[in-house]
């Protein structure tokens, strides 16, 4: 595999990631439902609504 090739599988491994990170959330805010995250070592319960769309939109 050359290095392209890596780079290009690179990029589409991240957007995809993004684009499912994207769906989960949007997901979870008809549901009214919470994103568990570990911040500095600590579980943390955010809940849909209030992630900002700045923070998840891929802009695609």
């Amino acid at each position: 595999m050359t290095e392209k090739e890596k780079d290009e599988l690179r990029e589409k491994i991240v957007k995809g990631t993004a684009l499912a990170y994207e769906r989960l959330v949007e997901q979870k805010k008809k549901e009214d439902g919470e994103l568990v995250f570990a911040k500095d070592g600590k579980i943390v319960a955010v809940k849909a609504r209030d992630i900002p769309e700045s923070a998840y939109k891929t802009g695609q």
